[in-house]
């Protein structure tokens, strides 16, 4: 009896690393991760947010990747596995809840007009002054940036970067 394995050794990337393309863009991520991580707002937070925009645009790659990252640091299965319904789930802050709506209203499109109505930018406010607001800002940036990379190049999911390319 064979044991199942939890990594395809077959997976191939659409594309090369965009590294070899454009050397510049190392700079451009280590950028923005920079400025994502000036401490304004907790790592945690940056994660989880990153988790559910991975999870609402359907990216393997994202989902894996930020999974793993929130492991890393300490997080429980339960927080992580909850971020998918984040509304009901008992486990996160206040500050998490509207950083995690904040990220659906920008990458859910909306019936009703404004994504990002006056209400959600208040309850935001109320948790976040401005430098962590931008902080949050550039952090769902930083994920969109790099979501057309996801789902056109097809990174391999749980590769570390550098090595998550082998076209």
């Amino acid at each position: 009896m064979s044991t199942p394995t939890t990594v395809q050794d077959d997976l191939r990337s659409r594309l090369p690393d965009p590294i070899q393309v454009f050397p510049d863009l190392a700079a451009v991520a280590a950028g923005m991760t920079k400025a994502t991580l000036n401490g304004s707002i907790p790592r945690t937070t940056i994660g989880l947010v990153q988790l559910r925009a991975g999870q609402i645009v359907g990216s393997t790659y994202h989902t894996v990747r930020q999974t793993e990252n929130l492991r890393k640091a300490g997080e429980t299965e339960q927080r992580i596995t909850a971020v998918a319904a984040w509304q009901d789930a008992p486990y996160f802050t206040d500050a998490e809840r509207v950083a995690l709506e904040l990220v659906e209203a920008v990458l859910t499109p909306s019936p009703f007009g404004e994504r990002v109505p006056d209400e959600l930018f208040a309850k935001a406010s109320a948790h976040y002054d401005d430098t962590a607001l931008w902080t949050l800002t550039v952090t769902i940036g930083q994920i969109c940036f790099f979501i057309p990379v996801a789902l056109i190049a097809k990174p391999i999911p749980g590769k570390p970067i550098g090595k998550n390319y082998n076209k």
